[in-house]
């Protein structure tokens, strides 16, 4: 019966991360329309990602002390129900309110399903479900555009998209009936702690604060609105003073214990980091393929197709190998991702016009396999010395680290891409070339961090092989 809840537990994680890049070819669709600006087609976007990003963390902790089938069944719902609405948007507004429901919902499920791994396996049976995990998370976003053009060309681009978000309704259904059968109910009395509402409202505060004014950036002129980024700044910091004083009675939101965790520390940062770029190479790409070479959404999907390969059988492999290689898989698996993308603009400079999109297909399954072995060896990697009896929270921090990199790569890599694509009088090249330089950076900043996490854990390591106290290497 576990492997039956661990199977609709996946089906509705994928669904709900589908949903980060699915979007992405049918933006042109929905900006024609709906009659969409710039900001609110990043809002379509990273609105998704950053409601995504504030839910976890508070609903992993709903979910650990009033159980988890009920607040998975409940999420489920409730992103059935703002798909449906998403279908039936008749103006900019309404899509966007759905798609920050459909983020809240999303951030509801998914904790679920990472808590529900911890209370269904024993420890030493963990690595397969988690390795399923991470491929779900990694192929999931990968394979979005392909899906999105294909139901855009079957279709119609003016109903198409509208489908995109119908699709979610019928699957939604059997996973709320197939999760409430399935999925063990609470077998414990949950005791009722309180669930840190103070640190919910200023996490939640200061992450608006700072990415409100990235989103805006075009629609907000002059520099005043940056006075925001350092509001949201001075929020964070009372948020980690108050999480430090709340953490002292009661369980904190976050325990900031787990920071002090080498390889958990800097393997958020990765996490943050790289999400930061892999999400905006497909919200760029698309953007780039469609409306500056012509492209349609089932050509622009068939485009970004090698990606997503290359990410399925990466994290394939990088599943099997982790314990072997550890941090050092992740950190290869960052520089093939900066590789393929450099020579995806080299390839695209020489092969102009739209055989470009094409020839770019090699460079972009290099990129693909690095990808698929940076985020399910990562994951594993990130999680291997957290104590069992925090592991729920510390996966619900990470990935809250990676959904509110993707709304960071999305505001900052679209604020550069619109910029340049006005100051460049429509040339679409390059603005695709600009933004996608800033998206290699946030990749080479998380290689950055691997790279010391590797060389901390060779230092670590031959301390150990020195006479000192062993230690656990296994983030090395």
């Amino acid at each position: 019966m576990r492997w039956k809840a661990l199977t609709v537990a996946l089906v509705a994680g994928f669904m709900t991360l589908l949903d980060v890049s699915i979007v992405n070819v049918a933006l042109p669709s929905i900006r024609d329309q709906l009659d969409l600006s710039p900001a609110e087609l990043q809002w379509v976007l990273s609105g998704y990602a950053l409601t995504f990003g504030l839910l976890l963390v508070p609903a992993g902790r709903f979910g650990d002390a009033r159980g988890r089938r009920n607040a998975f069944v409940v999420g489920l719902i409730l992103f059935t129900l703002a798909s449906a609405a998403a279908g039936l948007a008749q103006s900019a507004l309404w899509l966007i309110v759905a798609r920050l429901v459909q983020g809240a919902a999303a951030g509801i499920v998914n904790p679920q399903v990472s808590g529900l791994i911890q209370q269904m396996f024993e420890p030493k049976e963990r690595g397969r479900p988690f390795g399923l995990l991470g491929t779900t998370i990694g192929v999931s976003t990968a394979v979005g555009p392909l899906l999105g053009g294909v139901l855009i060309a079957a279709i119609g681009p003016e109903e198409g998209w509208r489908w995109i978000f119908y699709l979610n309704v019928p699957i939604g259904i059997a996973a709320v009936w197939l999760g409430h059968r399935w999925i063990p109910a609470a077998t414990e009395a949950k005791r009722r702690e309180s669930l840190d509402p103070a640190g919910v409202g200023l996490l939640g505060l200061g992450v608006v604060l700072v990415l409100l004014p990235l989103v805006q950036e075009r629609s907000w002129p002059g520099s005043g609105k940056w006075l925001l980024v350092v509001a949201g700044v001075a929020v964070l910091a009372a948020f980690w003073a108050w999480e430090r004083h709340y953490g002292r009675t009661r369980t904190a939101l976050v325990e900031l214990g787990l920071f002090r965790v080498r390889s958990y520390a800097l393997g958020s940062l990765i996490g943050l980091l790289y999400f930061a770029g892999f999400t905006t190479i497909f919200f760029i790409y698309t953007l780039y393929l469609q409306s500056g070479l012509g492209y349609s959404a089932l050509a622009a999907g068939l485009a970004v197709t090698p990606f997503a390969v290359g990410s399925a059988v990466g994290s394939a492999v990088g599943g099997r190998f982790v314990q072997r290689f550890g941090r050092h898989m992740v950190a290869g698996g960052l520089a093939a991702v900066i590789v393929g993308l450099a020579a995806t603009d080299l390839v695209l400079r020489a092969v102009p016009g739209s055989g470009g999109g094409w020839a770019a297909a090699f460079p972009l399954l290099v990129a693909g396999l690095g990808s698929g072995f940076v985020i399910s060896p990562n994951q594993t990697l990130t999680l291997s010395e957290v104590p069992v009896a925090r592991a729920g929270s510390a996966g619900a921090v990470l990935q809250t680290g990676q959904r509110i990199g993707t709304a960071m790569g999305i505001a900052a890599v679209g604020a550069l891409f619109f910029n340049r694509l006005a100051a460049q009088q429509g040339d679409w090249g390059a603005a695709f070339r600009g933004a996608l330089w800033l998206t290699i950076g946030f990749v080479v900043v998380a290689l950055v961090a691997a790279l010391a996490d590797v060389l901390s854990g060779s230092r670590r390591e031959r301390a150990a092989d020195g006479g000192r106290d062993p230690v656990d290497v296994a983030g090395r």
